[in-house]
C-alpha cells in the first residue's frame, strides 16, 4: 500500500517546479501507457485501474484501486519484459494474491464482456528523491497528456501537470512537512482526479463527477476496535474527507458547480463537529491549527452560497407568486466570479490543513498519543459519546419547546446544534441500537424546516438592499415577510416530531 499526495500545479507556477523538481540529483524519463476496462465498465465504476505502461525501455502491468483511507491507494506491478517489440497483451491473472489484484479479478468475473483498450497517456516524468531526517519521499513531476479515441476524428485530449509526493522510507510526518512545504511555496492545490478519471471523462460525450454526498459510515470495513477513541477519530476524520476532497477537487480544477460547493461546505461542517465532539476520547489527538482554515473556507463559500443556491427555490416561489421579473443576484452586484469558489478552496491554509488531516487518518494503531493521557478504552468512549449525544439531544428538545419565542440567533444556534447532533449520530451509526435509523430519520424535516427559514431570511436581507435601488424588490420584502411566521411554525412543528435518542449498543455486539 501506498502513502502519497497528488497535487495539480497552476499553469503560472509551473516553471518554477520544474526548476525545483530538477534541482540536484534527478531523472527523466518518458512514459507512454494504455489503460483497459470492459464495455460495461467494470472496474472504473468499482474505482480500479488496470494499465500497461512503457517506462523507458521496460513494460510495467499495474492495477490500482482504492485504500481505506484518503491517503491510501492499493497498487501492484509487475514487470512485464523489455519495450523492444509491440506492447504485451494484459494479464490481469499475473495481480493474484494481492488485495488489488484480488479487487481486480473480483471485477472482471462480474463483468459483460472482455477487456479492451479505452484511453492512453503519454508523459514526461522527472523524478528524484527528497531526504529528511529518518526517511525518503520521492518526487514524481508529470507533465503530458491523456488521449481518447486516438487517430480517429473523436480523438479528444486532456492536460496532465501533476506532481506527486510518495513516501518511500520513514516517519509520515516527513512526507507531510514535504508536501506541505511544496504546496504552500509553489501554490499547489490537492486532487483526487486521477489519470484514468481524466480517461474516463475524456470518453463520455458529457461529464462532471457529480457532487458527492455524505454516505453512512457502516460497520463494514471500519476498525475492529471501532468504539476505541483514536480509531473512531480517524475513522470519522476520513469519513469527512472523502466528501470535501472529491467536492473541492472538481471545484478547484474548474468543473464544481454550486452544488459541490454546497457539498464541500457541509463536508466542512461534519468535520468540525467530529473536531469538536470527538476530542475527549483521544485528548490532544487534534491540532487547534486544523481549525481556522475550515472555518474561514465555510464562510466565504457560505457567501457564495448565500448568493446562489439558496435562494433559487425562494426566487421560484416568488415568480409562481407573481413577483415581478427581477434579477436579484444582478441587482444586488453579488453575482460571484465563476472562479471565485476555486480561489478560496485554493487557499494555502486550507490546503496546509487538508494534507495535515490526511496524514491524521493514515496513522496506524501504534501510533504515540499526541498528549499525555491515553485514548480511552471501548467501554469510556460508549460512556462519554452517550452523554455527548443526550446533552446535544437535551438542549435541542429545550430549544424546540418555544422555538417561536427564541431571538433570531437563539433559532440559528438550534439549527446547528441540531446539524451537530445528525453528524455525531451518524458517526456512531455502527454502534447504534435498532432505534439509530428511526432517529435519524425525525432529524430530517426539522433540519429541512429550519434551512428553509435560514433561506428565507437570508433573501429577505437582499431584497431589502436591492428595495433602496429598485422598486420591484418591494414584492419579494413584502412576501417573504408574511411568510415568517407561517415558516417559524413549520419549524415549531417538525421539531415537535423528533424521537427519543437511541442508545450505543455496548462494545462487542456489533
Amino acid at each position: 500500500m501506498e502513502i502519497e499526495f497528488k497535487f495539480c500545479i497552476p499553469p503560472e507556477r509551473l516553471a518554477a517546479v520544474q526548476a525545483a523538481a530538477r534541482r540536484g540529483t534527478h531523472a527523466h524519463i518518458r512514459m507512454e501507457a494504455r489503460y483497459f476496462d470492459t464495455p460495461d465498465a467494470a472496474l472504473s465504476s468499482r474505482g480500479i485501474a488496470f494499465r500497461l505502461r512503457r517506462e523507458g525501455d521496460q513494460w510495467v502491468q499495474t492495477v490500482k484501486a482504492l485504500g481505506n483511507g484518503p491517503l491510501d491507494r492499493e497498487e501492484h506491478n509487475v514487470d512485464r519484459g523489455h519495450a523492444t517489440g509491440p506492447a504485451p497483451e494484459p494479464q490481469p491473472e499475473l495481480h493474484a494474491g494481492t488485495v488489488a489484484g484480488t479487487r481486480l479479478l473480483g471485477a472482471l468475473q462480474a463483468a459483460s464482456g472482455p477487456l479492451t483498450e479505452t484511453y492512453g497517456t503519454e508523459m514526461d516524468r522527472v523524478t528524484r528523491d527528497i531526504a529528511f531526517k529518518g526517511g525518503v519521499v520521492e518526487l514524481a513531476l508529470d507533465i503530458g497528456r491523456v488521449i481518447a479515441h486516438r487517430g480517429t476524428p473523436q480523438q479528444k485530449e486532456a492536460r496532465i501537470c501533476e506532481l506527486e509526493l510518495e513516501l518511500k522510507a520513514g516517519p509520515l510526518a516527513g512526507l507531510v512537512a514535504i508536501a506541505t512545504r511544496w504546496a504552500t511555496r509553489h501554490g499547489l492545490f490537492l486532487s483526487t482526479v486521477s489519470k484514468a478519471e481524466r480517461g474516463e471523462r475524456l470518453l463520455a460525450p458529457q461529464w462532471a463527477r457529480p457532487a458527492t454526498k455524505a454516505t453512512p459510515m457502516k460497520a463494514s470495513g471500519l476498525p475492529k476496535h471501532f468504539l476505541n477513541g483514536r480509531a473512531l477519530q480517524r475513522a470519522a476524520v476520513a469519513h469527512c474527507l472523502h466528501q470535501i476532497l472529491a467536492n473541492a477537487s472538481e471545484i478547484v480544477e474548474g468543473g464544481g458547480d454550486e452544488e459541490h460547493v454546497h457539498q464541500l461546505r457541509i463536508g466542512i461542517r461534519r468535520l468540525r463537529t467530529a473536531l469538536r465532539e470527538l476530542a475527549p476520547l483521544a485528548p490532544g489527538a487534534f491540532d487547534p491549527a486544523w481549525e481556522p482554515p475550515l472555518v474561514e473556507v465555510f464562510q466565504r463559500l457560505g457567501q457564495l452560497r448565500d448568493q446562489g443556491q439558496a435562494l433559487q427555490s425562494i426566487v421560484a416561489d416568488l415568480r409562481d407568486a407573481g413577483a415581478p421579473a427581477l434579477d436579484v443576484i444582478v441587482a444586488a452586484g453579488h453575482a460571484p466570479a465563476p472562479s471565485a469558489a476555486a480561489a478560496i478552496v485554493r487557499m494555502p491554509a486550507f490546503q496546509a490543513a487538508l494534507i495535515a488531516l490526511m496524514a491524521f487518518t493514515a496513522q496506524g494503531e501504534d501510533a504515540p498519543p499526541a498528549a499525555a493521557e491515553e485514548a480511552l478504552d471501548a467501554k469510556d468512549t460508549r460512556r462519554l459519546l452517550q452523554k455527548r449525544l443526550r446533552r446535544l439531544h437535551a438542549k435541542v428538545r429545550q430549544g424546540s419547546q418555544d422555538f417561536a419565542a427564541l431571538p433570531v440567533e437563539e433559532q440559528h444556534r438550534l439549527r446547528k446544534r441540531l446539524k451537530r447532533l445528525r453528524y455525531l449520530t451518524e458517526f456512531v451509526a455502527p454502534a447504534l441500537d435498532a432505534e439509530g435509523e428511526s432517529f435519524l430519520a425525525s432529524l430530517q424535516p426539522a433540519l429541512t424546516a429550519l434551512g428553509r427559514l435560514g433561506d428565507e431570511r437570508v433573501a429577505r436581507a437582499l431584497y431589502s438592499d436591492i428595495a433602496a435601488m429598485d422598486p420591484r424588490a418591494w414584492f419579494g420584502m413584502g412576501w417573504l415577510t408574511a411568510r415568517e411566521a407561517l415558516t417559524v411554525a413549520d419549524c415549531e412543528k417538525a421539531l415537535a416530531h423528533l424521537a427519543d435518542m437511541p442508545r450505543l449498543r455496548k462494545a462487542g455486539k456489533r
